[in-house]
């Protein structure tokens, strides 16, 4: 084959043509002859005869080439008319825009067509109408082989031209209408029709943009103008039949921006998928840290937005959205435990994480500012009570607490006076010594409210340091406390009592265990706690006396050794509140309640006073339930709830009191250090 180039135009010439048959040119000519608009795109024409070409000598050749050309470009011309007159007579736009109104006419549907229908509301597929299916329904053969029932309200696009189609060829046209789909050919039909102030339809933007009206280019043009939701809008819908204008230019501008910022957020969701998928396939021991999630803002949201879903708490719909389209892109189903399993499988949660702790926003950690607030306390050695203080050093001091207590903040002495009577001081952990109302530390704790200890770990109201370190008491150690000094009467009742600031030196550290073994014991050099639990006896005896219910049960205590293995050791304790040095100790912290209480209404001291209101339970109709946790455990179900009062002492009706304070727990209860702080005003 020959070629020649001739004014930007290229012609095929055959060489094997006799020059009995008429000729056949393949041309192809230059943007510039179609519309400066679409200068970045060459246009195809069809193949098309031409009689203007005379035979010569070894096959078809020209008189000249410029006169070749000239024959060439006016049979194009001329076929190109045509089509515009054909075109215009099937749909006509007026010089300002308006419809004609056949261009809503719908096609009748016939056996044969190719058409497209909505199979659901996200797929969209080709098929071939088969035969009617009732009255209104057709059945059709889709691009995948399935004959299905249609409704007429489901088809979107009848392909015009088209007569007895195979359906076994729709996949290779769908193929095709893709190839040749440009969305920058979108661009500029909308410039053009947007400066002539025209609308048009599928097969008006195919010979606009295609040269062309055939099955194919409509389609194309079809398929483009459906997808697209940048440049075009539909005005009017008939059935399978729509016309679409072109949008503003600031809307064009407004909806590019959106689209340009979508695909940025899809390129950063993919990033941020490839990382999850990366994370997820590591050894447990090699996954990334937690801290190193929440380094970049981008990066540490996402996470956030799945840590909120996997515990019901996302705060808006944009987290919900987020973790919704992250589960979905690895191929997971959108509920909280996709996400909480996804979390644990990058490393980001333990593989046994505590979903209460996160729900109920707990704080498990203190922040540098706090922690870096308790370490100078703990170097400043200045005590504003040092010269009030009491020195009780000379006293047996015990403190009796759960074998694995991190905060021992109360402690116990007794002795037996010369009348026979029993004086006891109850010891407790003096925080105020380096907390002062409003501090940085004092608001962290408020905020906090208690320490939290669970089976796996202890989180405490203060810094553990300042906690288990300045403010708890330690065996053989000068330690400040607030002391509450109680003398009994024979019959348990308080004859007379004192509150001051002290300093002890704790002598045992006891588990419950070990103090209810030596009270077994009965050995002479333990004098003091065989007092203290005979003082516990006459408190137990007179408060019944003054209405208290027995309310001591069995309770089981969990301890976890290794909580981030993926097997842990788990052991579990029963505690018997009813055993010797439970009751002991249980005792002599309700005694130090009521004696706070008791100072606070005799200085008129506003306190967290605590009361109960006294339920109206005949405990003769559980005389046949078991004396002890059984019987304990259905009078508690009817108690009713607790109250508090700032202003006076309510009575307790539970505990057999007239007032009571909760005190003894100032490192790992705010409202007993509330207490503290009022009482350290007097």
């Amino acid at each position: 084959m020959a070629v020649r180039a001739v004014s930007s135009c290229s012609i095929f010439r055959s060489a094997s043509t006799s020059s009995s048959s008429p000729t056949l040119f393949a041309f192809r000519c230059s943007p510039c002859h179609f519309s400066r608009r679409f200068s970045q795109f060459s246009i195809r024409f069809p193949i098309f005869r031409s009689d203007k070409l005379v035979p010569g000598h070894g096959g078809l050749q020209s008189s000249s080439v410029h006169s070749l050309v000239d024959s060439v470009m006016e049979e194009l011309g001329a076929l190109r008319r045509r089509r515009r007159v054909r075109a215009a007579a099937k749909v006509e736009l007026t010089s300002s825009g308006g419809i004609v109104e056949d261009k809503l006419v719908n096609r009748t549907l016939q056996q044969g067509l190719l058409l497209e229908f909505k199979k659901d509301s996200e797929r969209v597929l080709l098929a071939v109408a088969q035969r009617p299916d009732g009255k209104k329904n057709w059945m059709v053969s889709d691009q995948n082989g399935v004959t299905s029932s249609i409704k007429p309200q489901q088809i979107t696009y009848i392909v015009p031209g088209v007569e007895n189609f195979d359906h076994a060829e729709i996949s290779m046209f769908v193929q095709r209408a893709q190839e040749n789909s440009d969305s920058a050919l979108l661009e500029f039909a909308w410039v053009e029709l947007l400066e002539k102030n025209k609308r048009v339809t599928a097969e008006e933007l195919a010979e606009m943009i295609f040269g062309s009206v055939e099955p194919l280019e409509c389609y194309c043009a079809h398929v483009m103008l459906s997808e697209d939701e940048v440049y075009f809008t539909v005005l009017e819908t008939k059935g399978s039949r729509s016309i679409y204008g072109p949008r503003p230019a600031v809307q064009v501008e407004e909806l590019l921006r959106r689209k340009l910022a979508k695909e940025a957020a899809e390129k950063e969701l993919q990033e941020f998928v490839q990382l999850l998928k990366s994370a997820k396939a590591m050894p447990l021991d090699a996954k990334p840290p937690k801290s190193s999630w929440m380094v970049e803002e981008k990066i540490r949201q996402k996470i956030k937005s799945l840590e909120s879903y996997a515990i019901d708490a996302c705060t808006n719909d944009d987290q919900r959205k987020t973790a919704g389209m992250i589960l979905r892109a690895m191929g997971m189903v959108k509920t909280a435990s996709s996400a909480l399993n996804l979390l644990i499988n990058i490393g980001f949660f333990p593989v046994h994480v505590n979903l209460d702790l996160l729900k109920f926003n707990t704080r498990t950690d203190h922040s540098d500012e706090v922690i870096s607030a308790a370490e100078s306390l703990l170097s400043d050695s200045y005590d504003p009570d040092e010269i009030e203080r009491k020195d009780l050093t000379h006293l047996k001091v015990y403190a009796i607490d759960v074998d694995e207590a991190d905060e021992l903040d109360d402690a116990l002495s007794a002795t037996r006076l010369q009348d026979g009577r029993i004086k006891i001081w109850i010891h407790v952990a003096d925080a105020t010594r380096f907390v002062q109302p409003g501090s940085i530390v004092d608001r962290e704790a408020m905020r906090r409210g208690t320490s939290v200890f669970l089976p796996t770990a202890t989180y405490p109201m203060f810094p553990e340091k300042l906690a288990m370190e300045g403010m708890s008491l330690q065996q053989g150690e000068n330690c400040n406390a607030v002391t509450v000094s109680v003398v009994l009467h024979s019959d348990g009742s308080i004859a007379e009592y004192s509150v001051d600031n002290s300093i002890i030196r704790p002598t045992y550290m006891l588990t419950y265990e070990s103090a209810s073994e030596l009270l077994h014991l009965n050995l002479e050099e333990e004098t003091e706690l065989k007092i203290l639990s005979e003082a516990a006896t006459l408190r137990s005896i007179w408060r019944r006396q003054q209405g208290a219910i027995d309310t001591a049960t069995l309770e089981a205590r969990i301890k976890v050794v290794n909580p981030e293995d993926p097997e842990p050791i788990i052991n579990l304790y029963v505690e018997n509140q009813a055993d010797p040095a439970m009751r002991l100790v249980t005792e002599m912290m309700i005694l130090c309640g009521e004696v706070v209480a008791t100072f606070g209404s005799s200085n008129n001291i506003p306190l967290p006073y605590r009361g109960q209101p006294q339920s109206n339970i005949d405990t003769s109709a559980f005389a046949h339930l078991p004396e002890g946790p059984v019987r304990s455990s259905a009078l508690v179900k009817l108690m009713r709830a607790a109250e508090i009062d700032f202003r006076k002492p309510i009575r307790h009706g539970i505990l057999g009191l007239p007032g009571y304070v909760q005190f003894t727990s100032p490192i790992r209860r705010y409202m007993d250090l509330l207490a503290h702080y009022q009482v350290s005003v007097m």
